[in-house]
């Protein structure tokens, strides 16, 4: 592998600047210079359980079925093919477009876009509690797709606002290659697409601005003169108050979710 002996050397050639010194190139190229930047990526994603309402008055719908399980769907193998057509938008994929700012440079504003998919898993036995018509239902019961299929899989669609933090940890002796800190801290709106099977009825619905989300991400970047590369986590909490079921029927959940996210992109001095 060629990437050890890259790392080496860097680490190597590398001197840690102080807690005194802003961040002064990824980027900027000039002293005193802002950089504006854009990067495409990829994520997996992990979610807690979620409590899942459905409400529908005119069908008589008022029930909950609780602690769900819900896995995302990386699609690993549509990558490669995706990539070769040129299209970034499949299977699971991040956009960020930022700006670090021209006397600050270690601080700065992004707006991100992570396209997540969140599917409920199939055929687990959960707890189901409320009306549909004219039964009361309180029992443990086996969530088929005949019951239910739920997923946000043309995206849950985190789209957020972060102020921007980074810290240098290193820099090479010839100032060309940077390794830093970045946190992001950000709020933001939910527009899933969400395809859903409810009780024999189908339907695959619209985007829809369904609710909020708050966010934390932590990680590392590396720089070398217009190229850069992130890697972090990410912890957010997403409230989807207000999901597009079928016609009349609304449905709603909140989830914790935590994610790994890698992007690279191009920046240049402005």
């Amino acid at each position: 592998m060629k990437i050890k002996p890259l790392f080496f050397a860097l680490i190597a050639g590398a001197s840690p600047v102080s807690a005194q010194d802003n961040c002064n190139c990824p980027g900027s190229q000039k002293p005193g210079k802002g950089s504006f930047y854009f990067a495409w990526g990829y994520n997996r994603d992990w979610y807690s359980a979620s409590d899942i309402r459905f409400t529908d008055a005119q069908k008589g719908y008022d029930f909950t079925i609780y602690r769900l399980k819900a896995k995302d769907r990386p699609d690993f193998d549509k990558i490669m093919r995706t990539a070769m057509r040129l299209d970034f938008s499949i299977p699971q994929y991040n956009y960020r477009l930022g700006y670090y700012f021209k006397k600050k440079n270690h601080l700065g504003i992004e707006l991100s876009f992570d396209h997540a998919k969140y599917v409920v898993i199939d055929n687990q036995t959960a707890r189901l509690k409320g009306k549909i018509g004219d039964h009361y239902y309180d029992t443990d019961t086996l969530i088929s797709r005949q019951l239910l299929h739920f997923e946000h899989t043309d995206g849950a669609n985190f789209l957020m606002l972060n102020f921007l933090y980074r810290k240098t940890l290193f820099q090479s002796q010839n100032a060309k290659h940077w390794l830093s800190l970045v946190s992001k801290s950000g709020a933001g709106v939910v527009v899933p697409k969400t395809y859903v099977a409810l009780l024999g009825e189908e339907l695959d619905n619209e985007f829809h601005i369904a609710g909020w989300i708050i966010g934390e991400e932590l990680g590392l970047r590396y720089d070398r003169k217009h190229f850069f590369a992130e890697l972090t986590g990410k912890g957010a909490f997403a409230n989807y108050s207000d999901v597009l079921v079928m016609p009349g029927t609304k449905a709603r959940h909140h989830f914790w979710c935590a994610e790994l996210i890698l992007c690279a992109g191009f920046q240049f001095g402005l």
